[in-house]
């Protein structure tokens, strides 16, 4: 990949890491995408100490990854929802189980993640051109945006 040193220091990466560069964050949201939404669950399933569960919702609700909910049945009572910033982590998720799972633990996770429509495993995520090529880091370079569609010419 091409080398910029100082147009690093504008990439998104650190501010993506301050909302969530941390593994009780990556756990909360991994247990809301499966479901779960009320802090008790929370807490039961991930067995994470109350006052880490609190102060992690919190940030995630700052970062507007997800919302709190008031349940009109109960209104003391909160349910705690991804918002569309916070779906749209899904690859983000996906793949670093992915990653897990070949260079961590060199065993497939259990339960296996499938397509709902045909229960089919999903592919590995990839970083993909914009034609749908699949890249690796041999094909990819860094570049300022007006340079870029001039890289390709």
């Amino acid at each position: 990949m091409g080398h910029l040193r100082e147009p690093l220091n504008e990439c998104s990466l650190p501010a993506a890491l301050e909302a969530m560069g941390e593994r009780w964050s990556f756990l909360i949201l991994r247990a809301a995408f499966n479901g779960l939404a009320h802090f008790e669950e929370f807490q039961a399933g991930l067995g994470i100490a109350r006052n880490i569960l609190a102060n992690r919702l919190a940030r995630l609700v700052e970062h507007g990854i997800l919302k709190r909910d008031p349940i009109p049945e109960d209104r003391r009572r909160i349910r705690y929802c991804l918002t569309d910033k916070g779906a749209a982590l899904l690859p983000t998720m996906v793949a670093l189980r992915q990653w897990g799972e070949r260079w961590e633990t060199g065993v497939p996770a259990f339960p296996v993640l499938v397509d709902a429509r045909d229960g089919e495993p999903i592919r590995d995520v990839a970083v993909l051109s914009h034609d749908g090529r699949a890249l690796e880091k041999k094909d990819l370079l860094w570049a300022m945006p007006a340079e870029a569609g001039r890289e390709a010419a």
